[in-house]
């Protein structure tokens, strides 16, 4: 069995930078999750919006992280190589009652001390993004609102946390979780850790896991938010992120850049009860393109390219939730961070971090911690010279396998080779973007498995799309006729 200080379930955007947070100490820490890679449920499948919390609930523990967080994100993307973008969002309101609601929003961002918001009229919305509907009747200016990479940054995060000494086991689903005699126990059907300290950032199943300990005085559905990915080449004309008044419920339904260069318009916000329900519906597509049509007239859903569904966790009773108790000592709970998760997750990091010294956590730091982290070289990006100089360094960055994007066959080994490393298809598309392009694989699709295959010593037929249960081949063509 083995032993850790630290045991961390979930490997989302918070499980992982709790984990680097705490790589920075002289302490063993591993992070399990249930999945076949890092990325979670949330975190690989948002809006890709850090936001400033200009909208969060004034006061609460939300807004605190939340407003905390945004600024350290231009430092931490530079040490850690991840692509991130301030570029600014525009609210807008299309009818009456919208425009009314523009001055408490203003100041509910004032209550969250963002205070660099602007109010535009409407001729002013038009100046600063001429594609946004002539029937727009004012809007706010949201500087620091910024894109990323989600799955990227989690990549980061964890490939740093391992640099530094983190362990991570991924297909580990907890099955139970003990306490006794001043340790937990993490069962899993693959083996079990002990640990002296847990922190539960199982995000959708972070229920599941406190209930293991006698708690059960809360609950986490999934809201379901679908998306449509449009084409580089869609004259969608905007620049910045394009956000509707928001609801009570959501955010609503956006338009924004991706930091690829890609269009993201979405999500929807459906109440589900199944916590597996990531398929997208005709319904809930056709829905997100009627809501943003409204702000931008030019978005055209002949465009998109794939669709792809995430699921929020929502918890009753409702709010950010970073508890301890007192008769499960070194036992940290983080449960409610939904949608604003992803931004939140670095200020959430330390503030858990906190929590954990106050329980007695060693917080000796090492002398030597790694804080640098350098991604892979994209051939995509590179100018002639360096494309030449890059494969005269690795000859298989002359195999271009993804047309699309230009992805060599390089950066796809380097993608399976890294750590916590690509073992399946998702995991090389969200490290690389071999598969994202317009044909979504039509091109790669039989190449990239070849050389999984090869660098994992398995059989091709073992390849799969995203863990046990989604292999993607079963046998030659002439075995399967009737």
């Amino acid at each position: 069995m083995q032993i850790y200080d630290v045991a961390i379930i979930g490997a989302g955007a918070v499980g992982t930078a709790i984990a680097r947070e705490l790589s920075k100490l002289s302490i063993k820490v591993v992070v399990v999750d249930r999945l076949n890679d890092v990325g979670g449920d949330a975190s690989k499948s948002n809006s890709a919006i850090i936001h400033t919390g200009f909208d969060a609930p004034p006061d609460s523990l939300e807004s605190r992280m939340v407003v905390n967080a945004n600024p350290l994100y231009d430092k931490l993307c530079c040490d850690l190589d991840i692509p991130f973008k301030r570029t600014g969002a525009v609210l807008v309101a299309v009818t009456e009652t919208e425009e009314a609601e523009l001055p408490s929003i203003m100041a509910k961002a004032h209550a969250n001390h963002v205070d660099d918001l602007e109010m535009l009229s409407a001729k002013e919305v038009l100046e600063l993004e001429p594609a946004v509907t002539p029937d727009v009747r004012g809007g706010l200016l949201v500087p620091r609102e910024s894109i990323i990479d989600p799955f990227l940054f989690v990549v980061a995060l964890a490939e740093n946390a391992t640099a530094n000494g983190t362990e991570f086991l991924t297909g580990w689903e907890v099955s139970n979780l003990t306490f006794n005699e001043n340790e937990y126990t993490v069962e899993s059907p693959k083996g079990e850790i002990t640990a002296k300290f847990v922190v539960n950032a199982a995000g959708l199943f972070a229920d599941k896991i406190s209930s293991f300990l006698g708690i059960d005085d809360f609950k986490v559905h999934p809201r379901r938010g679908q998306f449509h990915i449009l084409d580089k080449a869609a004259p969608i004309g905007t620049k910045r992120i394009i956000l509707p008044v928001p609801t009570k419920v959501s955010k609503g339904k956006i338009c924004t850049p991706t930091i690829h260069g890609n269009w993201l318009i979405g999500p929807t916000a459906e109440e589900l009860d199944d916590k597996t329900a990531t398929q997208s519906t005709p319904e809930g597509l056709s829905d997100i393109v009627a809501g943003v049509v409204k702000l931008v007239p030019g978005v055209d859903a002949r465009y998109a390219i794939t669709q792809y569904a995430g699921l929020r966790p929502v918890r009753t009773p409702g709010g950010y939730h970073l508890r301890t108790f007192e008769n499960l000592p070194g036992f940290l709970e983080l449960s409610g961070i939904r949608s604003t998760g992803l931004t939140s997750s670095l200020a959430v990091a330390r503030y858990g971090c906190e929590k954990l010294f106050k329980m007695g956590l060693s917080n000796k730091y090492k002398k030597h911690f790694v804080s640098k982290r350098q991604a892979i070289p994209c051939f995509r990006e590179a100018d002639e010279k360096a494309r030449n100089k890059l494969i005269k360094q690795n000859p298989l960055y002359g195999k271009v396998i993804c047309r699309c994007e230009t992805v060599t066959e390089a950066e796809i080994v380097e993608a399976i080779r890294r750590k916590p490393g690509a073992t399946d298809l998702d995991g090389i598309k969200r490290r690389v973007r071999a598969g994202l392009g317009r044909c979504q694989g039509g091109f790669c699709g039989m190449r990239t498995p070849q050389i999984l295959a090869r660098e994992l010593d398995i059989s091709i037929e073992e390849v799969t799309k995203k863990g046990t249960g989604s292999e993607i081949l079963d046998g030659t063509t002439k075995s399967l006729r009737a």
